[in-house]
């Protein structure tokens, strides 16, 4: 018989906030936490980006929070990303009750911040930086929060935020609970819960680095001039993209480029105010645009479904970046693409980073105008091996799985139904690089040449009959189901 959030002690409100969003089963670390989490202690979690950490934490902490006075909420949760704060506050309230849930951070104005903590927050969100900001301005204290989240701590150390976060926590009560989660447990975050955690429980989840080895990692060779096209190019083989710049000023030049091949593309990064970034993360999720350009700011602080390819238009710093990056896509259990634009002279550097990341075996080097065949060629093997992995499972117990398998699905789709129902307002452009590409591919055959991946790797086997799989050729625009 499955766990449901009702066994983990979940009381029965909570339990029903989150049904009617389609959530009744919980995932692998909200079932390794939760219970504890309610009971009070300190825990230390490690699990990938999507696995469901924000539930993870984010039940035990409204069941637990008391009603704040005005200007000293009970519970905060510290977040490195303006847009990861923002989107925590949303998924709390979706089930918090009478309990308050409010977000501070930079990029806007100081008002309506300043007014949702003069009226009370029981629960506050927010990014160090701003959080300092109005604790000088003695709009809040933090004596009375007795209950701490820390999330994505390697992150903020990579940021460093982690001096800030220290001088807050010292503020906070000396009773308080502390919940630390983060996709990696390195030394800054082992410094942490040794100064700031009490006999906490460890729980990990998921291995180490698990993006790394569901996506299928490509790359592609060119000249610094010629990186904008192939970046168009392979956009318009496969999106939704994310392409990832070093620069702000790069990521906005860039946008400008695309748009002169015919491709919808907007920039993020912190020099855009955050009515600009909200935008923009707006249009790319409803499908607006293709194509959303970012700095390193936003690898960890993006979550949205169905990203089917991340492209490395510079070279990440190095190999964490890279992780941090390609966990864009590949989310959720699905198959998702990470492309590489190396010029000449990276090649060595580039080989070092896949020889450290482990992916030197498996790397495919492709045209980019292949990705779109690569991803359909994957979904459908992916799609039999999960249909026959389902068949062999369905014997003794087959009324149970099909069950569990139904739940979990219904849990995954808590936020990409919205974005199904906006997949028809895509822009102009798709069809047109899709028409473009067909003609292609059938010139390509007349001619009886086909172009090569690689030595490592052969190139996924087309169907052989007369007339193209539509639905093969489709997969790609079809969002992913998000787990969160």
């Amino acid at each position: 018989m499955s766990i449901t959030f009702s066994k983990l002690g979940v009381p029965q409100w909570v339990s029903e906030a989150l049904a009617r969003q389609g959530i009744t089963e919980p995932f692998q670390i909200q079932k390794v936490t939760i219970e504890e989490g309610l009971i009070g202690h300190d825990i230390c979690g490690r699990a990938p980006t999507g696995s469901g950490k924000t539930l993870a934490f984010g039940i035990p902490l409204v069941v637990r929070t008391k009603a704040a006075k005005p200007r000293k909420p009970q519970s905060l949760i510290l977040a490195p990303t303006r847009e990861l704060a923002a989107q925590i506050c949303k998924e709390l309230r979706a089930f918090s009750g009478k309990r308050t849930v409010s977000v501070v951070y930079g990029g806007v104005g100081y008002g309506p911040q300043r007014k949702a903590l003069a009226k009370g927050v029981d629960i506050l969100v927010a990014c160090p930086g701003r959080l300092e900001d109005l604790i000088e301005q003695r709009e809040l204290t933090l004596g009375d929060v007795k209950q701490v989240v820390i999330d994505e701590a390697d992150r903020m150390a990579d940021m460093g935020f982690m001096p800030a976060v220290k001088r807050i926590l010292d503020q906070t009560s000396n009773d308080r609970q502390t919940i630390l989660f983060s996709a990696t447990l390195d030394r800054d975050v082992e410094q942490l819960k040794k100064r700031y955690q009490r006999n906490p429980v460890l729980r990990e989840v998921g291995e180490k680095t698990p993006d790394i080895k569901k996506a299928i990692h490509t790359y592609s060779i060119a000249a610094k001039s010629e990186k904008s096209r192939i970046a168009a190019d392979a956009v318009k083989a496969l999106w939704p993209a994310i392409i990832f710049c070093r620069t702000r000023h790069g990521s906005d030049r860039l946008v400008k480029q695309l748009k002169q091949y015919d491709i919808e593309a907007e920039s993020i990064h912190g020099g855009k105010s955050q009515n600009q970034r909200q935008r923009a993360l707006k249009y790319f999720s409803k499908g607006k645009v293709q194509a959303l350009v970012a700095t390193d700011v936003a690898a960890r602080g993006i979550h949205i479904d169905g990203v089917e390819l991340v492209i490395h238009y510079d070279l990440p710093e190095d190999h964490k970046a890279y992780i941090h990056r390609s966990g864009r896509t590949a989310r959720a259990g699905n198959k998702g693409i990470v492309f590489s634009i190396i010029q000449p002279d990276q090649k060595r550097a580039s080989a070092n980073m896949q020889k450290r990341l482990g992916i030197s075996d498996s790397v495919h080097k492709v045209e980019p105008e292949e990705l779109s065949d690569l991803n359909a060629s994957t979904k459908i093997i992916h799609k039999q091996a999960s249909e026959k992995k389902k068949t062999s499972a369905n014997r003794p117990s087959e009324h149970r799985a099909s069950g569990k398998k139904k739940s979990s699905n219904s849990h995954r789709k808590q936020k990409s139904n919205k974005h199904s129902q906006t997949s028809n307002h895509r822009p102009k452009a798709k069809p047109k690089a899709k028409k473009s590409s067909h003609k292609n591919r059938n010139s390509t055959k007349n001619n009886s040449q086909k172009p090569q991946l690689g030595s490592n790797n052969k190139r996924p086997q087309k169907k052989k009959s007369g007339t193209p799989n539509r639905k093969a050729r489709r997969a790609h625009l079809q969002p992913a189901n998000r787990s969160k």
